[in-house]
């Protein structure tokens, strides 16, 4: 392993920084800066290290004759499939400046979509965590001081109490080793993410399960669409476009599909009839409208259009997702806050009902 490839194991480019070198490309060149310029003038204007060791490999590789996407094509775990091929179909017709404009819309738009996957996630992860934190504080902190008083009381709690009792015993005395138990089974659920058997295994479940299952596909089925409508748009094959988007697809449920898809289109089948087999996987109306595509012969447009519809989609279920959630969230911080307040008021009113006055 040579100097350069040794250091592409640590490179990293963010979403962002790739989006800006497309962009920046594509202003140059359609600029009439010649390709060499640009690039010399993306590495001159980039802050970050990375890009500038890469554009540095690339410059030098383009001055010695080879086209830019061969030049990228050493990064590729960098740029992924999406990227070096676009690029090559723009250099092959010689329409690089649109198709990479076309290809900074398509990512700026996958990042767009990612955002709000994950703003829609941070509230109600904010909340649950909040009560198990308040839930844990009263539990430890707050009843321990409480519960002298009724050992020293010859009355008997209620299971309620006597619950908290138990998980409270638990959390003090082994608080340390569940503490420990949930590292590791952190660290276990990590290391078996990375088996792909199980990987699959578990998206597949996801893709099953009610509501998640939806959100998932709407998710998936955008970014695969886009990705789709831009390769045939720029003038890649059915065949090859199935085969890339199957590449830089991080789903391996959809990676299955897709190169299956890809297979079949070559023994003579079509799209929609493939979609159609699994409706866990493709909507079922997607799949309808690419069979009227592919009679006329409109599938860069209609992957297109059914990209942003269900872009819109997604950006409704994302906004009303709180919304939805929002009294699960309330019924679960009440349940839980609540049955720890009545299992330390419960015994403290029964023991004020059974004293009398001397």
């Amino acid at each position: 392993m040579n100097k350069l490839s040794f250091k592409q194991l640590f490179m990293r480019l963010s979403l962002k920084e790739h989006i800006q070198f497309i962009k920046q490309l594509a202003v140059l060149l359609r600029a009439g800066v010649p390709i060499l310029a640009s690039l010399r003038m993306v590495k001159e204007q980039s802050k970050s290290k990375t890009m500038i060791a890469i554009m540095d490999a690339v410059i030098k590789d383009v001055e010695n004759g080879q086209y830019l996407a061969g030049a990228l094509k050493k990064f590729k775990k960098i740029f992924g499939e999406l990227t070096i091929n676009i690029i090559a179909i723009g250099e092959m017709s010689g329409n690089l400046s649109n198709n990479l404009d076309h290809l900074a819309l398509t990512l700026k738009k996958k990042q767009a979509l990612h955002r709000k996957i994950i703003g829609a996630s941070v509230y109600p992860i904010f909340i649950v965590i909040a009560t198990l934190v308040i839930a844990i504080v009263l539990t430890v902190f707050i009843f321990p001081k409480i519960l002298p008083v009724f050992k020293s009381l010859n009355y008997d709690l209620p299971w309620t109490t006597k619950f908290l009792i138990f998980v409270n015993l638990a959390l003090r005395n082994y608080g340390a080793l569940i503490a420990v138990l949930l590292a590791l089974g952190m660290v276990g659920f990590t290391l078996l993410w990375e088996i792909k058997s199980f990987r699959f295994w578990f998206q597949t479940l996801l893709l099953r399960t009610p509501f998640l299952g939806r959100v998932m596909q709407t998710y998936n089925s955008t970014g695969i669409f886009r990705t789709l409508g831009l390769l045939l748009n720029s003038g890649v094959t059915v065949v090859q476009s199935f085969q890339i988007v199957s590449e830089t697809t991080l789903n391996l449920v959809y990676k299955k599909e897709l190169t299956v898809i890809a297979e079949n289109i070559m023994k003579g089948e079509s799209i929609s009839a493939n979609m159609n087999k699994n409706s866990a996987v493709f909507p079922l109306a997607a799949a309808q409208m690419i069979a009227v595509a592919e009679t006329t012969g409109k599938l860069s447009e209609t992957f297109s259009y059914l990209a942003n519809v269900y872009e819109e989609e997604l950006d409704e279920t994302t906004k009303n997702l709180s919304t939805m959630v929002e009294p699960m969230l309330l019924v679960f911080m009440g349940v839980l806050v609540g049955f720890i307040a009545i299992s330390i008021i419960t015994p403290i009113y029964g023991i004020t009902q059974h004293l009398s006055p001397k």
